[in-house]
């Protein structure tokens, strides 16, 4: 009787988490905008010669012939802000979310939220063109990551503060002066070395 009862307590709490963060998906959902209109992409811009399209409503990134680096960065600047996507990696799925960034050509500075194979440190920061790796998600988080399933990552930037969540866990937590005296460009990555095909669909931010 113990046993059926811990089992039933158990299920009872994921099902309240699980009706907890659709609540909070859609109280988001309601105080933000969208990015991707689903159709094609407007108010983004490719940066490089890799592959940037839509497909079935999805927003795909995939390596081209030259296997470069590649990005598509939105038009408008942001600086404190909520943003929420989801992300499924086919094939390698080396990508990220770069924030307050800013390019010339395929050269991007600024943060990088990670989006990447397991044991690859996805939602983790990592400083483009600086100080390379500022803060890695502890390893027992590492599966909290759905390699080749849909996921949802959330970033949340405020002053000097970033945390970053992936499928409702906190990944990190992370304070950084730098990174909060400036704006700049929310930006997709393609990873250099080819076989990368990442897809993404749901992307709304919530300027604070």
């Amino acid at each position: 009787m113990q046993n059926t009862t811990s089992l039933r307590g158990r299920l009872y709490a994921g099902l309240l988490a699980a009706g907890c963060l659709l609540m909070a998906s859609a109280a988001f959902a309601q105080k933000a905008t969208t990015l991707f209109n689903g159709k094609n992409l407007d108010g983004w811009k490719i940066y490089g010669t890799e592959k940037w399209y839509v497909d079935n409503g999805n927003l795909v990134c995939e390596s081209g012939p030259d296997k470069e680096y590649g990005y598509l960065a939105t038009e408008q600047e942001f600086r404190d802000f909520e943003l929420s996507l989801d992300f499924k990696q086919e094939a390698n799925g080396n990508s990220g979310v770069f924030f307050h960034s800013s390019i010339e050509g395929t050269k991007i500075t600024g943060w990088q939220a990670e989006v990447a194979p397991p044991g690859s440190h996805t939602g983790g920061i990592y400083e483009s063109y600086g100080r390379g790796w500022l803060i890695q998600p502890p390893a027992d988080k590492d599966h909290y990551l759905q390699m080749g399933e849909w996921n949802t990552m959330k970033i949340r930037v405020k002053g000097n503060k970033v945390t970053t969540w992936l499928n409702g866990h906190q990944m990190i937590t992370l304070t950084d002066k730098k990174i909060g005296s400036r704006s700049g460009q929310i930006a997709l990555q393609i990873h250099s070395g080819g076989g990368i095909k990442v897809r993404w669909r749901n992307i709304w931010i919530r300027e604070l």
